[in-house]
């Protein structure tokens, strides 16, 4: 009964840490873009396009884990379709990332 608790805790702390690296991965490709493509700030990206300043500042620090209608809408204010968001985001991660342990 030890070991199944161990290596529930072991499977716990890795999905955290996969999850965490999402979240921080997420939150630098969106820092970058937004620079790149837009050249703005967070707060006038944010008031220009309806997204919450706050949540959008915590998003791109890798703070929070962000709802996917809020990334929806950050791409298209970064002038890019969804999908092809992704694929940036996608780019940024190891090969080999998933969030589910096969």
């Amino acid at each position: 009964m030890h070991n199944q608790n161990i290596n529930y805790d072991v499977q716990m702390q890795h999905n955290e840490d996969k999850n965490l690296q999402l979240t921080k991965t997420l939150g630098e490709v969106i820092q970058k873009l937004r620079i790149e493509k837009t050249g703005l700030s967070v707060n006038k990206l944010a008031n220009e396009y309806g997204i919450d300043r706050g949540n959008l500042s915590r998003i791109e620090n890798g703070l929070i884990d962000s709802q996917f209608t809020t990334i929806w809408k950050v791409s298209e204010a970064l002038g890019m379709k969804f999908s092809d968001f992704i694929k940036v985001l996608e780019s940024e991660l190891d090969s080999d990332f998933t969030l589910i342990d096969e």
